[in-house]
């Protein structure tokens, strides 16, 4: 199967542009070995590549591509599949975008191409190929540090609570994990993650329940959250728990079941966001509206979490506009790395900011992660880089600081 593969880089700063007519000679030989063709531009600082050939060959020579020391910031934009080459000679041809006219590089490099229909028709290859000849994609480029330009030193904020606090004949406990904002230093809130006495998972928490049980039991537990939650107050003014969306509907009372418990504890509604996983098939979306608001009449502020990660999360922020959105970890993981993912979460960032909604990455467990997303504009931050979730109790929280020389 004919696949594409594009990327852009940054070249190293000790990497001389003369070494480039000795790289493409290596790289003619090695591609037409495997049958790879393709083009490179290059602009004196970023190369751009599109690789095509037989799947596993172009895979392979990108995995060496990515693990060149010669540059950084590799990103892969495209990858696809075709039904013919765009660039069929054998090898790799390379342009330096210095020795031409911007005007007139675009139609040079299409008159290269073996397919000339596909490139002169919204051919998406072609419009990325654009781009990258006119410049306008340095707006969503960031030039991030290798991560070991970054240090995470972890303070003296561990606190584990007594194991007597909370309700000791709950069928449940929770391990808590800080929300960030890194470079202020600062602890956003806390988030109550749901467990059994054991430290087990939330399914199992729910396994053997059914139908409006699961629900009852669901919030139930929230009874045992803000009674540890109290206890906790001085790391953190702010408290994130989970409810299942469907919760707020099919348990009568369940708002004023949550705002007496607040109360109950000395906590206040401004302290509480409750989170709703946005996978959560919500059947009966007017109901659920209309709880969501009885929520916020409360004072109490709602999160969509997992967002990106099910089919419900544009109509949700339509439906009700949550306080914050928490972008799911399968689009932050190796978000430096990939252009679509990129581009996925540059959009989210607008539109809430349209909105008017906080941003939080969860998940961040690279530094090249939070390095990226920060650069993007986010600045709350959740994830095993910085601590992990502790049972009754919060970890030390590991601070960026930047190495000397960076």
């Amino acid at each position: 199967m004919l696949t594409t593969i594009i990327y852009r880089s940054h070249i190293c700063d000790s990497v001389s542009a003369s070494v480039l007519g000795e790289m493409v000679t290596v790289a003619n030989n090695k591609n037409s070995r495997a049958d790879v063709t393709g083009i490179l531009l290059f602009n004196g600082t970023h190369f751009f590549q599109l690789l095509e050939g037989p799947e596993e060959e172009v895979t392979e020579i990108y995995r060496h591509i990515r693990e060149d020391s010669r540059h950084y910031n590799v990103v892969e934009l495209f990858c696809d599949r075709a039904p013919a080459r765009r660039f069929g000679k054998l090898g790799m041809e390379l342009f330096d975008l210095r020795e031409y006219d911007r005007d007139e590089v675009l139609q040079i490099v299409l008159n290269k191409g073996t397919s000339r229909y596909q490139l002169m028709y919204d051919d998406r290859a072609l419009q990325f190929f654009r781009t990258f000849v006119e410049a306008r994609e340095k707006e969503n480029y960031f030039e991030i540090p290798p991560g070991n330009a970054w240090e995470f030193i972890p303070d003296s904020s561990a606190v584990v609570l007594d194991a007597s606090y909370g309700d000791n004949t709950a069928e449940c406990r929770f391990a808590f994990q800080p929300i960030i904002d890194p470079l202020a230093r600062e602890i956003i809130s806390l988030e109550a993650l749901l467990r059994t006495p054991d430290g087990d998972s939330p399914e199992r928490y729910f396994a053997g329940l059914h139908g409006q049980a699961v629900y009852e039991a669901d919030l139930r537990s929230k009874k045992v959250a803000f009674a540890m939650a109290a206890q906790l107050a001085p790391v953190a003014q702010s408290l994130s728990v989970n409810l299942l969306p469907m919760t707020l509907v099919e348990v009568p009372g369940a708002v004023d079941f949550l705002l007496n418990e607040i109360a109950a504890n000395g906590l206040v509604p401004e302290q509480i966001v409750v989170e709703f996983t946005e996978s959560e098939v919500i059947s009966r979306l007017e109901e659920f509206t209309g709880a969501v608001r009885q929520l916020k009449a409360a004072g109490i502020r709602v999160a969509i979490d997992h967002f990106g990660a099910g089919f419900a999360g544009l109509l949700l922020l339509a439906q009700f506009q949550p306080d914050i959105i928490k972008i799911n970890r399968a689009l932050i993981q190796d978000v430096h790395k990939s252009g679509s993912r990129q581009a996925i979460i540059h959009a989210i960032i607008n539109c809430c900011a349209s909105l008017h909604i906080s941003v939080t990455a969860v998940g961040v467990e690279q530094p090249e992660e939070w390095m990226w997303l920060e650069s993007a504009g986010i600045i709350q931050f959740q994830g095993h880089l910085f601590a992990r979730p502790v049972m009754g109790g919060v970890s030390a929280i590991a601070w960026p600081e930047k190495k000397t020389g960076w």
